[in-house]
């Protein structure tokens, strides 16, 4: 689980075949989940295709320069409400919850092939949402870039520095707790 990082510099040319596709995908779909609700939804976007182009057209700044050269990036979405209108019950209190674990069986397993994921936010949502046909009951939530590591040389300098800095994480202590919030472990 260490050795997974999130790259930012892919090989543009490199694709997956729809067999590799299918595998990142069940591992998503083997999560789990309340109730075995499933509460996701994932949509493929490969280069060339209409959901990608769709994608990369609401990315953000930072983020066109370097998700559209993945080799398939899934956007993921959560089942949140039972109805259309705003006033709908929830579909599930822990969808949300469930998406999360479904993309990170998927990033997991994309390392165990090889490949590299990068989660990101830095799309308009809303856009997309539209562009994608996405109904009230569910909201778009994140992407997950794929594919494997490319040469620096042929992306901006700061999308390849991206891939140079040092991974830190918080220590325990600044998030783990054995008794109450205020006393940290």
């Amino acid at each position: 689980m260490r050795s997974r990082w999130s790259a930012s510099v892919y090989d543009d040319a490199h694709r997956l075949g729809d067999d590799e596709i299918e595998t990142l995908l069940h591992a998503a779909q083997w999560a789990p989940s309340a109730g075995n609700s499933q509460p996701w939804l994932f949509f493929v976007c490969v280069p060339g295709t209409a959901n990608h182009d769709r994608l990369v057209a609401t990315l953000s700044r930072g983020n066109s320069g370097w998700v559209p050269r993945a080799s398939v990036v899934f956007v993921t979405a959560a089942h949140v409400r039972s109805g259309d209108e705003p006033e709908a019950p929830a579909f599930s209190d822990y969808a949300l919850y469930d998406v999360g674990q479904a993309a990170a069986h998927l990033t997991l397993q994309a390392t165990a092939m090889g490949l590299h994921a990068h989660q990101f936010a830095g799309f308009d949502h809303d856009a997309l949402a539209d562009a994608l046909g996405v109904p009230a009951t569910h909201r778009l939530l994140t992407g997950i870039a794929i594919g494997v590591p490319g040469d620096p040389a042929q992306v901006d300098e700061r999308t390849a520095a991206r891939d140079h800095r040092d991974r830190v994480r918080k220590p325990l202590g600044e998030w783990v707790r054995h008794g109450r919030y205020d006393e940290p472990a």
